[in-house]
């Protein structure tokens, strides 16, 4: 069996096949697809984004170069550079997570994935915005801030909104590291990072007609829903019960 190609030798392989720059996220779906790496752990995008950016700000002589917002090339590829400001304020977030993927409890489990394959991380005790749907109508914004979000939206499947909703979208501030645990809130955020981000949040959450891009200043990493093994148990059980 060949020997597993370290991150950073399998982000090379990929931006060295590549005919022109590419956004963190294509490298890293290129990396899992071309089965460069096995072992993915529960952040494979953001470990990604996290090799590029750290040899870019500490090797004198990094190989990566970035030409746009989390887009990315090799130095000898392009003599090209751009800076920018990442906003890292929203570190993750989930979009139309259905309601009946969930197994409903004070505490239940949220889990989300980078990618299939990935480890699964919960997001019970994430902190952020949330928004209820029914359908594709928003019919509720919320926040989460002496309640977690397992346990808010726990609460929307008894109170008046318990029967008018059916998804959910949620936008976290709790970073979370490479094993898959959510981390301490930053101490503070400032205003020209805060801006940007939240404009970002409400033109990916809303999809408003007349903007033309999505919500680009979004830096966070999308998961996505991973059903409770309990929701999964229960439907083989009815249906065996039904045989």
């Amino acid at each position: 069996m060949a020997k597993e190609l370290t991150w950073r030798e399998a982000i090379d392989t990929v931006l060295s096949a590549a005919a022109e720059p590419l956004h963190y996220r294509e490298i890293t779906d290129r990396i899992i697809s071309d089965k460069l790496r096995i072992n993915l752990g529960a952040t494979p995008t953001a470990t990604v984004n996290s090799e590029i950016n750290t040899s870019i700000k500490r090797d004198k002589r990094s190989p990566y170069v970035r030409v746009g917002k989390g887009i990315f090339t090799l130095v000898q590829t392009s003599k090209k550079t751009m800076s920018e400001e990442q906003y890292d304020i929203i570190s993750s977030f989930g979009m139309f997570w259905r309601r009946d993927a969930v197994q409903w409890s004070r505490s239940p489990k949220l889990l989300g994935m980078q990618q299939i394959g990935a480890t699964p991380v919960d997001f019970n005790e994430q902190l952020g915005i949330y928004l209820l749907y029914d359908g594709r109508e928003v019919i509720y914004i919320g926040r989460t801030t002496d309640r977690p979000l397992g346990r808010r939206l726990f609460e929307h499947t008894a109170d008046r909104l318990a029967a008018r909703w059916d998804r959910f979208s949620w936008f976290g501030l709790l970073p979370v590291s490479d094993s898959g645990d959510l981390g301490a809130l930053p101490a503070a955020f400032k205003a020209v990072k805060l801006i940007p981000a939240l404009e970002a949040i409400l033109i990916e959450a809303l999809e408003p007609r007349q903007n033309r891009k999505r919500g680009d200043d979004l830096s966070a990493v999308e998961y996505i829903q991973k059903e409770d093994l309990e929701i999964q148990k229960k439907k083989m059980k009815a249906l065996l019960e039904k045989m």
